[in-house]
């Protein structure tokens, strides 16, 4: 009997510990999350306090777009982003802006308030929303030291990457592919991993797991956003609504281009690129 009750005391003190152990790293692993979002925390503060208080001497929208490039300037400075992920995260700018010209064009949403740095009815700080995305991917990637397994071959991830890209732009003319674009994914990245590390302890993922669960982080970030009039849908017009859950596979798709390049661009730095 004494020796039962001993056994218990093991086994509940064993629980205990792993559980403290759980908690422990889920804390770090939220500690390097935040800390990967710097910048698209400042993005939400800042269209939070600029829609709550009076602006003098500019329009809202440029002085989202002053306080956007200070902050890039004030990271790449103190060394929280490094000058390879600044050069990462210019080029998501403009694939973003890109984007937004063409969508805003189309109608999909727009950018109602004034604003002398505009182009095309696009305000220039609207690119960093995009750049935002890749600057949380770059950070992430460094803190938790991504690796990729069972990467596929270059000649494979880069054409599905500009597919998924053009069909935000072709799917206005021609037929909406991108459910099949995800089941492409689905078929490429099914036996790839990403593996991350939290404390001295490494732990993986599937790939096409990771890139759901940012798309629908992002989903609950563009209702923040549009809350505070960073854009505007035609039914949010009249009054502020939920963004479509529809909208999901959209950011989901769009989070997969966004890891597609910054993935390529590293393996190509690193040198361990694979073209066949």
């Amino acid at each position: 009997m004494n020796d039962l009750k001993i056994q218990n005391i093991s086994q509940k003190k064993t629980f205990k510990k792993k559980m403290m152990r759980a908690i422990k790293q889920l804390v770090h692993f939220g500690w390097e999350q935040a800390l990967s979002c710097f910048f698209p925390v400042v993005i939400f503060a800042s269209l939070a306090i600029t829609q709550l208080m009076p602006l003098p001497f500019l329009p809202r929208y440029d002085w989202l777009l002053i306080l956007f490039i200070l902050m890039q300037w004030w990271m790449v400075r103190s060394g929280l982003e490094t000058r390879d992920e600044l050069k990462v995260i210019t080029l998501f700018h403009l694939i973003g802006l890109a984007l937004e010209v063409f969508k805003v064009h189309m109608g999909s949403w727009s950018y109602p308030e004034e604003g002398y740095f505009k182009f095309f009815d696009v305000p220039l700080y609207s690119g960093f929303m995009y750049a935002s995305v890749a600057s949380f991917l770059c950070q992430a990637w460094r803190r938790l030291k991504v690796n990729l397994v069972k990467w596929p071959p270059f000649f494979v991830v880069v054409p599905l990457a500009a597919a998924i890209y053009l069909n935000f732009f072709t799917h206005h003319f021609w037929i909406d592919v991108r459910f099949c674009l995800a089941g492409l994914v689905i078929i490429v990245f099914w036996k790839s991993w990403v593996t991350y590390e939290v404390d001295g302890t490494r732990y993986r993922m599937p790939l096409v797991l990771s890139f759901i669960l940012i798309g629908f982080f992002i989903w609950i970030a563009e209702n923040i956003a549009t809350f505070f009039g960073a854009w505007e849908y035609p039914n949010q017009t009249d009054a502020w609504s939920l963004v479509s859950l529809g909208k999901v596979s959209s950011w989901v798709l769009l989070v997969i281009v966004s890891f597609l390049i910054v993935a390529t661009l590293k393996q190509v730095k690193e040198g361990r690129i694979s073209r066949g």
